[in-house]
């Protein structure tokens, strides 16, 4: 990691807080977890690395798809801020509320910095676009059309396909930079 913000969320949003009872004491460890429902909270390096390609800021109003065990989305809502809000969507119910009771600790929901959705993140969500950021937890097969539409001109994707990060800049309606970041593992984003 490199930017302070980031940083500091890394160090004010403690993993252990988002992970299963009786993992607490492994919850340094920088390797995924299982958090249950077949889903893990994610390895803390690849959660920086990830972060570092979006590059939340604070004011952005970013759409976290697979919040899972809510780190993540926790983390992004440190770092946008309270003029920031972060959507975070989950399928499974369940872990969607697992992931609000984690949040909650930290307060970011009943400050309306983090509104946690249970639903299919591959259609997007419309009722908050276009995002400034978009970031997804699980590896798609190809990227949705929604996520691409659903992105401000200017602003940041970074999803897992396959065995790779991609980073993906809007740089107007139609085209986008892309940059591929092989040799990753995640698990596959479920469709409702």
């Amino acid at each position: 990691m490199k930017t302070p913000l980031i940083i500091e969320a890394f160090r004010k949003i403690k993993r252990e807080d988002f992970v299963v009872e009786e993992l607490k004491e492994e919850s340094d460890i920088n390797a995924p977890l299982p958090i249950g429902y077949g889903q893990t909270i994610s390895q803390p390096l690849t959660v920086a690395f990830m972060l570092e390609l979006l590059q939340p800021q604070p004011g952005d109003i970013i759409f976290d798809i697979g919040s899972g065990s809510g780190w993540q989305t926790a983390l992004l809502a440190y770092c946008v801020g309270e003029t920031g809000k972060v959507i975070g969507i989950e399928l499974l119910p369940d872990l969607a509320e697992f992931g609000k009771r984690n949040i909650a600790k930290y307060n970011f929901i009943s400050k309306g910095r983090v509104e946690i959705i249970s639903g299919d993140g591959s259609k997007g969500f419309l009722r908050e676009a276009p995002f400034d950021k978009i970031i997804s937890a699980a590896s798609a097969r190809k990227l949705p059309e929604e996520w691409k539409k659903q992105l401000m001109v200017g602003g940041r994707l970074v999803a897992p396909i396959k065995e790779s990060i991609w980073l993906f800049v809007k740089k107007s309606d139609k085209d986008f930079e892309e940059t591929e970041f092989p040799g990753f593992a995640f698990v596959p984003l479920i469709e409702g």
